[in-house]
């Protein structure tokens, strides 16, 4: 009855509505999900896409987990256009929160709020460092960066959790695993009384602002998607692969070191085994929901940040698992990949033709 047929060239309308088709399908399928757990289909929905937006905290709290979706996600960006394939942004969003952690254990009495600046270095620099060690396999030994970055993501949380259970220890923390809590005066500057958003929600902003000149104004933007798009027409033109490479690699490390120095230093205030919370992952879902544009990844951000409060709140008002936050992640990047295929193909009925 259905056929698929090769369209002359990609849909521009489908290239921008599959996300929307696919975002349509999701709410159907969890829909139907919670009638088969049992639950208010409407309360369940509105758990996920009403509660988070009604009132001022809720909508403070979204930006809170928006904010670090949209900071690695604008770095995986430069990846992904690059061709380059950095599925381990949750170990170097793990490395920039121990290595600002450790800047901010430092402080002391007569600390001034500058120390926030080396804390984001630090941050930065640590998540650099981690996603280096992928870009110098790949260029030295040709290793594959999807399987090296993924599994220096075990390697990261092994190493935080060695440091809160060893030498960062809290030594008045009821033998909990986690770090002293850091001073105030480390704390990432908030917006405005009463939420816990920070000046990371600016920095993300503007972040977006400069990944759209950097890829769409300059010619090393140009030059960084060619060697994506077609390596051999960018070697033609004299654009470095390596150079791509490398600047890719270090862009999106230093971009998810950057939402872990914020994460500890903002919502968290110190290091525990809960600093990896998936960020890493769901980035790559908000990156390719957003189509690797910035605009785009700006609403998919604030989309994922709904799933995660929504998972939340279905736990202590529903009473489902937290993990009802994955599946609506899963789902949601299952049917993109579906959706997407409407952008090369076209559905025929071919039924009807047959019959007659």
């Amino acid at each position: 009855m259905l056929k698929l047929e090769a369209r002359p060239e990609p849909s521009k309308f489908w290239s921008y509505g599959s996300p929307l088709l696919a975002l349509a399908i999701t709410v159907l399928i969890g829909t139907a999900l919670f009638v088969a757990l049992g639950k208010d289909p409407l309360r369940g929905l509105g758990v996920f896409f009403w509660e988070p937006l009604r009132a001022t905290y809720a909508l403070g709290e979204l930006m809170v987990k928006a904010t670090p979706l949209l900071i690695i996600a604008l770095g995986l960006a430069v990846c992904f256009r690059s061709n380059v394939w950095n599925i381990g942004a949750e170990g170097q969003f793990v490395i920039g929160a121990i290595c600002a952690g450790g800047v901010a254990l430092m402080a002391g009495k007569g600390t001034g709020g500058w120390i926030v600046v080396p804390i984001l270095m630090a941050g930065i620099l640590g998540g650099m460092l981690w996603a280096g060690i992928v870009a110098l396999l790949r260029d030295r030994f040709n290793a594959s960066e999807i399987l090296v970055s993924l599994m220096l993501v075990y390697v990261a949380v092994q190493l935080l959790g060695y440091l809160v259970q060893g030498p960062w220890k809290d030594p008045g923390g009821y033998n909990f695993p986690q770090s002293k809590t850091f001073k105030a005066v480390t704390q990432i500057p908030r917006l405005m009384k009463g939420s816990r958003m920070s000046i990371g929600l600016l920095i993300a902003l503007v972040g977006a602002g400069a990944l759209w000149i950097f890829l769409f104004r300059t010619r090393a933007g140009f030059a960084q998607q060619v060697g994506g798009l077609a390596p051999a027409a960018a070697r033609y033109a004299g654009f470095s692969s390596r150079r791509a490479l490398w600047i890719a690699l270090l862009t999106s490390g230093g971009a998810a070191g950057l939402a872990g120095a914020l994460e500890v230093a903002g919502p968290i205030g110190q290091l525990t085994p809960y600093v990896p919370a998936g960020y890493g992952f769901a980035a790559i879902i908000v990156a390719f929901v957003g189509r690797l544009h910035p605009v785009g990844m700006i609403f998919s951000a604030i989309l994922m940040s709904m799933f995660y409060i929504g998972g939340e709140l279905a736990q202590s008002r529903l009473g489902l698992p937290k993990s009802l936050t994955g599946v609506f992640q899963g789902l949601l990047l299952f049917t993109l990949l579906a959706c997407d295929t409407l952008i090369a193909y076209r559905v025929r009925f071919t039924g009807l033709r047959r019959a007659a």
